[in-house]
């Protein structure tokens, strides 16, 4: 540790002794050479837009959430444009250099430390760009607050030379701080994380991404089940009694009504989309009929068992109703209003079945 700390120290002491056109040109090449590495891509940017100031967002393939550089400086108030000597990035100290004032030292905690190395990437356009993790910039907003905190209580003290120093940071940093109390506000409702991933667009990717996978579950690529009785006689029994027809035991042909009931209540209690993609897979002929039932491309491990489950509960409420208007009291309260999907319906790359 010893030995550490004495390494620390000569590479400040070096870097002290460095002139400013020095330190340029060592900055510079440092840059250099990270562009000159193969850069990530993002796979999802756009603009997030908070309060009045508006950020560029951006999520990478490895999870990260990114806002670039030049537009975190602007939102808090700083120049989109790094001050000379800097390389545009970190200090010898290794802190962002709007973070690199001796001032603000004592309100940097460990976590902000390290959580300030610039991340070089590429927009979906192929431009370059700096970011930083986009939860860099609550934390910065947080040092500026305690910042103005110290000001305040200082301010409020009878020390002469406290409250001059007081007065010199609070004219410095007011618009700073102003800035970031207008960021903390945009925060409030809602998290960075949340917030990027709306701005980009990712999370309804990521939504929809989930969304295809469960339909993949419930129905099978190609494979059609052979048919058997899958619907109960109890199930039409019960069904015609709550709407008031009249049962005989035995019928196969049942009111056309009979098709948008089973629709209602079996197939759209199952996950949104699985529905839609069982109508895609096995569409109407021009007679109005399908070549199979829609259950038969469900898949046996997962979308049957389902569909099962939904039969019974649905008979048992069946038995416990007078009528239609009573059934569906049941069914609302035991199953709620359906979820859909907030895009459009997800269509997969599905073969024809036999």
């Amino acid at each position: 540790m010893a030995e550490e700390s004495k390494q620390a120290q000569g590479g400040k002491a070096r870097a002290a002794a460095l002139s400013v056109g020095e330190r340029q040109i060592i900055a510079r090449r440092a840059a250099l050479s990270r562009w000159g590495s193969e850069l990530p891509q993002a796979t999802h940017d756009g603009p997030l837009q908070i309060g009045d100031t508006v950020l560029i967002a951006a999520n990478l393939a490895n999870g990260k959430r990114l806002l670039t550089q030049g537009t975190v400086l602007q939102a808090i108030g700083r120049s989109r444009t790094p001050k000379a000597g800097t390389g545009g990035f970190s200090n010898v100290d290794g802190l962002p250099f709007f973070l690199s004032a001796e001032t603000l030292n004592p309100f940097i905690s460990d976590e902000l430390r390290l959580s300030t190395t610039p991340i070089f990437f590429r927009l979906k356009s192929g431009q370059r760009a700096v970011g930083y993790d986009a939860l860099l910039l609550p934390m910065i907003c947080e040092v500026y607050q305690k910042l103005h905190d110290w000001i305040t209580n200082k301010l409020a003290g009878d020390n002469g030379v406290e409250v001059a120093q007081a007065k010199r940071a609070y004219a410095q940093y007011k618009h700073i701080v102003a800035a970031c109390e207008a960021l903390v506000n945009g925060f409030a409702q809602r998290g960075i994380i949340a917030l990027v991933d709306d701005a980009t667009g990712y999370q309804a990717d990521r939504a929809r991404d989930d969304a295809l996978k469960i339909v993949e579950q419930y129905v099978s690529p190609s494979y059609l089940i052979p048919w058997t009785r899958r619907f109960p006689h109890d199930f039409f029994r019960e069904t015609y009694k709550i709407l008031g027809w009249e049962y005989k035991a035995g019928s196969v042909k049942h009111p056309q009504y009979l098709g948008k009931f089973i629709i209602k209540y079996i197939y759209d209690a199952l996950p949104p989309g699985v529905r839609e993609e069982l109508q895609r897979k096995l569409p109407k002929n021009e007679s109005g009929n399908r070549r199979a039932k829609l259950w038969q491309a469900l898949t046996a491990d997962t979308g049957i068992p389902h569909l099962d489950r939904q039969l019974t509960a649905v008979i048992t409420l069946m038995e416990l109703s007078s009528d239609k208007k009573e059934f569906e009291q049941y069914f609302q309260r035991l199953f709620g209003k359906q979820r859909t999907l907030p895009y459009p319906t997800p269509v997969l790359l599905l073969g024809s079945g036999a």
